[in-house]
């Protein structure tokens, strides 16, 4: 009897689990701070859905790009939830292979998206997926150091470059003037970098999609670049992405740092940041021109067309992207304010919580809203995208240029060679696509 009632037992448990547990979510997501808060309050996600149970797969960011890349194309079917961004999106959803986001329900207003992230998520009057976070890119610097230097935030890079010996000389032993990213990936140098050649006056490609790499633009760039962070970087900076940069900065060893805005609530909240009531914020400088000298980006959830759980995958994107949601990182003690995924919604800068929580609040806004893909060179372009270029053939060939700038960085090679050998490739690889004959 006891056997048969062990038995009976093991039976109702193992039903019981599987009731609770039917559907397996895998989701692909980076290592980023708000994706970190996402899957720590994920957890009330599961509560309300018992039927789904969430699998997260985080990855470091140039992998994450290259294993979701390689499932989505190949349909692999291996996630069922996609952290991606405004380059993948429209691309992406054009193909159909992802999952269009065309019966949103009224609460979730989505009106109420910040018209730019919005955009840069659509193909055909489609949205292929919906913002987390979205970001431009603007100004960190240490107030305090500044202060010392008697110098106030440059406004431009001919400005930068006369602070900069001041502020190696007021920050002292063990703070860098200057931190930028170095790590290579069209995502991570290349973001940043791709904002100084369009500032500077360069320029991807000409009308007729000829590469426009080797020319005297992208060499100012890229020598600016590669003095400066050898005089006033930290050492091994070309192993420095963004989460890299953004620690350093956030211990004190950062004097002044560009880039994405949505490392201000890290930076600005003490739980965080060591710099937390030293950090203020300021608009990306600028060049030649001030075409291109702020990106704009989303990371965003998308489901893939190959999903078998797609129903379950749009609950969790609405709920992860909803005014709830945002809400409930507000009122996470381990969170608040300062934290909230910033960037998506109009909702969220209306609060006047958030107005007074987050310093850099308006000015986050105001870049993203002046960020222009469109006309990201001051010379006139066939491609959309300020830190990228909207076509598929960018992945591998802002790739292999964030290679080449990561070499001249590191003296493996000069500048003059990496910008050639740069031409060399996207010739190569353009002329390949039928883009333009050689």
């Amino acid at each position: 009897m006891r056997t048969l009632r062990s038995m009976l037992a093991a039976v109702v448990g193992l039903f019981a689990t599987t009731t609770l547990a039917q559907t397996q979510l895998n989701i692909a997501t980076v290592n980023n701070s708000d994706m970190i808060i996402m899957q720590r309050l994920s957890k009330q996600f599961e509560t309300a859905h018992p039927d789904i149970k969430l699998n997260w797969v985080v990855l470091e960011e140039n992998v994450l790009r290259e294993r979701v890349t390689t499932d989505i194309a190949t349909k692999g079917g291996s996630f069922d939830v996609l952290t991606i961004g405004t380059y993948e999106a429209p691309i992406w959803g054009k193909k159909n292979w992802l999952v269009p986001f065309d019966d949103l329900p009224a609460s979730y207003d989505v009106d109420g998206l910040i018209k730019p992230i919005r955009d840069g998520l659509s193909a055909n009057g489609k949205l292929y997926a919906l913002p987390f976070y979205g970001e431009s890119s603007f100004t960190f610097y240490r107030k305090d150091i500044f202060d010392k230097a008697g110098v106030q935030p440059p406004k431009t890079y001919a400005e930068l470059d006369q602070i900069l010996p001041k502020l190696k000389a007021a920050g002292g032993s063990g703070v860098y003037p200057l931190c930028l990213r170095g790590k290579p990936g069209w995502g991570e140098n290349m973001a940043y970098f791709d904002t100084l050649v369009n500032t500077m006056g360069g320029r991807w490609f000409d009308m007729s999609w000829k590469p426009q790499l080797n020319t005297p633009e992208w060499k100012k760039a890229l020598t600016w670049y590669v003095d400066n962070m050898r005089k006033y970087g930290p050492p091994g900076a070309s192993s420095n992405g963004h989460n890299e940069n953004r620690a350093l900065f956030s211990t004190g060893k950062c004097a002044i740092w560009i880039d994405a805005t949505s490392a201000a609530g890290y930076t600005s909240n003490p739980k965080n940041s060591q710099v937390a009531d030293k950090v203020a914020y300021a608009v990306a400088p600028i060049g030649t021109v001030p075409n291109g000298a702020q990106w704009l980006w989303s990371w965003a959830l998308g489901v893939p067309a190959s999903t078998k759980h797609a129903a379950e995958a749009k609950a969790f994107v609405e709920w992860a992207t909803s005014k709830e949601y945002i809400q409930l990182v507000a009122n996470d003690p381990e969170a608040g304010w300062t934290s909230v995924p910033p960037g998506t919604r109009t909702w969220t800068y209306e609060q006047p919580q958030y107005q007074q929580a987050a310093p850099f609040a308006q000015l986050t806004l105001q870049a993203i809203q002046q960020a222009d893909p469109i006309h990201s060179s001051a010379k006139e372009i066939p491609y959309t995208g300020v830190q990228f270029v909207g076509i598929p053939e960018f992945q591998a060939i802002g790739t292999y240029v964030g290679q080449q700038v990561a070499a001249a960085l590191t003296g493996k090679s000069s500048v003059d060679k990496a910008l050639k050998d740069s031409q060399a490739f996207v010739e190569r690889t353009m002329a390949k696509a039928g883009y333009y004959k050689k």
